[in-house]
């Protein structure tokens, strides 16, 4: 009687569960938040890539398999850096905040979109294959919206509006709306990942070998 391989204790979707939680996390702290300064921002953005890139560092070695650790190992340092740049107190200012997101966006969201697309392609025997190559590219296209998304807003743009209901003043400027963006962009990797890692995988018992009779009757 041969007997199955032993399961591993982590799988990608605890990558998944992972990335889905600090970014709720840093969507409510966001949403939740009356300060949308760039301080404020730089925080929440500096303690969601460190946390992220944690997750991911780990996860490559727990989850994931020989071969396939190059991508959460690259989104990993890329992520820690960017998350350790954030946390420096004297950078924390909205020219650095625009300069961070957009680049951290851009970069990972190209590097995992590309990845997913390029595993998409590969994976048409395997309905578990493409569900994790789709998970990848979509998470990978909205790192890149939400990159485009604030490289077109104006850093120092000013609107100063007045509420008659509340009897004051207000002004929306541009790293309110670049920050609410990363709150966006935050609840949906957070929502969509918690799905994705929730979701049952089909082939999971069809992968386990049924075990082998001996003949005898």
């Amino acid at each position: 009687m041969s007997h199955a391989p032993a399961a591993r204790a982590f799988e990608v979707r605890h990558v998944q569960l992972g990335r889905a939680l600090f970014a709720a996390i840093a969507a409510l702290m966001v949403t939740f938040s009356t300060d949308h300064s760039a301080v404020l921002g730089l925080s929440v953005f500096s303690g969601f890539a460190i946390a992220t890139g944690l997750v991911l560092l780990l996860g490559a070695w727990l989850a994931y398999p020989t071969g396939r650790r190059a991508l959460p190992v690259v989104l990993g340092l890329v992520s820690l850096i960017a998350g350790m740049i954030g946390g420096l107190p004297p950078l924390r200012t909205t020219t650095m905040f625009f300069v961070l997101v957009i680049s951290w966006a851009l970069l990972t969201g190209l590097i995992e979109g590309i990845a997913g697309w390029r595993a998409l392609r590969r994976s048409a025997k395997s309905s578990v294959a493409r569900a994790e190559a789709r998970d990848v590219l979509t998470v990978g296209i909205a790192g890149v919206v939400l990159g485009l998304g604030t490289l077109v807003v104006p850093a120092r743009y000013a609107l100063n509006y007045y509420i008659e209901e509340a009897g004051q003043s207000f002004t929306l400027t541009g790293i309110a709306i670049a920050v609410g963006l990363f709150g966006a962009y935050g609840a949906i990797v957070a929502v969509y990942l918690g799905i994705a890692a929730f979701s049952p995988r089909r082939e999971d018992a069809d992968a386990v070998p049924a075990p082998i009779e001996d003949g005898r009757s």
